[in-house]
């Protein structure tokens, strides 16, 4: 028995994915060869990144310029390598895009807090406007978003984090309340977690839902500042089907999956200790 295809659009959802040189970017692969495989050819897809891909930690402000820690840490390695990574997330779909039915996914990439540290480092050093911009960020056509700008998709209103507009900070505290404070569909990144709620609503005068997602964390590596007990968290990306008026309904997609799908093996055997706060020997 067949089954029409839901015409209503997809969203496919890639969290942080933290890129520094040196760590490993074989999932960003994955995913893309994913999204080909998978959505490829379908119409109404939109895969959104919602930043923080460009890790840039030679600009840190939490490391003394400098000190120890600076050591080696180059502009241009940062740029580098994200865009050698970037690359490995976009060919799979550049490629499936090449065919000849016309296949157009949007592509949207939202600028985090860790791509903004280059226009905090050139606003803090006049030395370095001309040296340092965005521009050597290669985001291969994907539509960029100014950082903290949000965009509005099919009712889902997306941007790297929310923050009150009244003191600046950052809205915090557990789903049920991010979905009070912010009113309507959200979905974020920044976070190393995964958390989604649902909220009852009332959208065009009938009984809906407004759906939380925050999810930050897309990567192969520990990072050595949450120490051993801080790496925990799922890693993945989130489809999101169905998407008509801020209402879809959610697939997880975690990196172990990925790996098994196209590395043949766990991702604890592709990369032993990840995500369980020990090191592999």
């Amino acid at each position: 028995m067949k089954y029409a295809l839901d015409p209503r659009p997809v969203h496919i959802v890639i969290p942080d994915t933290q890129v520094d040189p040196g760590v490993p970017t074989a999932h960003l692969n994955w995913i893309g060869r994913y999204i080909a495989d998978k959505f490829g050819g379908r119409p109404g897809v939109k895969v959104i990144h919602l930043g923080d891909h460009w890790n840039m930690g030679s600009l840190s402000s939490y490391d003394k310029k400098g000190g120890i820690r600076m050591e080696g840490r180059r502009y241009d390695d940062d740029f580098e390598a994200g865009n050698e990574a970037f690359k490995l997330l976009s060919t799979p779909i550049e490629k499936r895009m090449a065919r000849k039915d016309g296949w157009t996914p949007e592509l949207h990439f939202l600028f985090g807090n860790h791509e903004n540290r280059v226009n905090r480092a050139v606003e803090q050093d006049a030395q370095l406007d001309g040296l340092l911009s965005l521009d050597w960020m290669d985001t291969r056509g994907w539509e960029r978003h100014d950082f903290l700008a949000p965009l509005y998709l099919d009712g889902v209103t997306y941007a790297h984090y929310f923050y009150n507009p009244m003191n600046g900070r950052a809205i915090g505290g557990m789903i049920e309340t991010r979905l009070k404070t912010i009113g309507r569909s959200f979905t974020q990144g920044h976070q190393q977690t995964l958390m989604y709620g649902l909220r009852p609503a009332w959208t065009d005068g009938k009984p809906s839902f407004h759906h939380g997602l925050v999810a930050g964390a897309c990567y192969l590596h520990d990072e050595d500042y949450l120490g051993p007990q801080g790496n925990t968290y799922w890693r993945g990306i989130v489809v999101c089907h169905g998407v008509e008026g801020g209402t879809y309904n959610p697939m997880f997609v975690d990196l172990d999956y990925l790996c098994r799908r196209y590395e043949g093996v766990t991702l604890e055997e592709f990369a032993p200790g990840i995500g369980t706060g020990r090191r592999a020997a």
